[in-house]
Parts: C-alpha cells; structure tokens; sequence
C-alpha cells in the first residue's frame, strides 16, 4: 500500500468517527455521549453547533478521500484541526476540567493527524499525489 492509499483510507476512516462524535456532541445525554463522558445538560445552541461542524468535517474529509489530487491546504487544515481536538481534550483532563473518556476518544484524532502531518510533510516540496 502507497502512503497516499493510506492517507485516503484514513480519510475514509475518520468519516464515520466524525459522524459519531458529531452525534455525541450534539445529543450528549445518548448513550454515545455518556460513553464519552460528555456533560448531559448542554445548552442546545451549542450542542447544534459543535455537532454539525464536527458532522461538516467528516464529510468534507469524505469528499477529500475520492479527490483525484489531495488537497494540500485542506488536509493541514484537517491534521491541525484533529490535533487540537486532542491537545485540548487532554488539557482539560490534566486540569481536571474534563474526562478521560473523551481523551481516550481524542486519541483517535491524534492518531489521524500524526498520519496526515507524516504525509504532509514528507510532501514537501513534491507535487500533491
């Protein structure tokens, strides 16, 4: 497998992550969002918000995986984005301010945005595959 066939399967894989954190955020008081440790009283503006902006970026990551030509730009947007999901999560557990659920969670963020920021950067300078 190239490294770019693994970048789309990521892609591909963080689609349906995305979609169920989505789902956790926006009803945090499901099953889902219980698992994930996640306050059940949210107020609902908010819980709307972060749900389909997380539900946005699985499907534009979606969208990106059956692109002819990876588009640079975006998948730093991405990499950047999934790792200040986790350096967030674990800052808020560190200062006691939020659970370790979601930090186990986040984890999965971290792990898609080493892989993005590994193919990035060993593009450097070469044209996008």
């Amino acid at each position: 497998m190239q490294a770019v066939d693994l970048v789309r399967w990521s892609l591909w894989a963080s689609f349906p992550f995305n979609l169920v954190a989505a789902y956790a955020l926006a009803w945090p008081s499901s099953v889902v969002g219980r698992l994930m440790g996640l306050p059940e009283q949210v107020d609902p503006i908010y819980a709307a918000l972060c749900g389909s902006m997380i539900a946005g970026f699985g499907f534009v990551y979606a969208w990106l995986a059956i692109q002819p030509k990876l588009d640079q730009p975006l998948l730093w947007l991405g990499a950047i984005g999934k790792a200040c999901v986790f350096v967030l999560a674990f800052t808020l557990w560190l200062s006691q301010s939020g659970p370790g659920a979601t930090v186990v969670v986040a984890c999965g963020d971290l792990a898609f945005a080493t892989l993005w920021f590994w193919w990035l950067l060993s593009r450097r300078g070469a044209k996008a595959i």
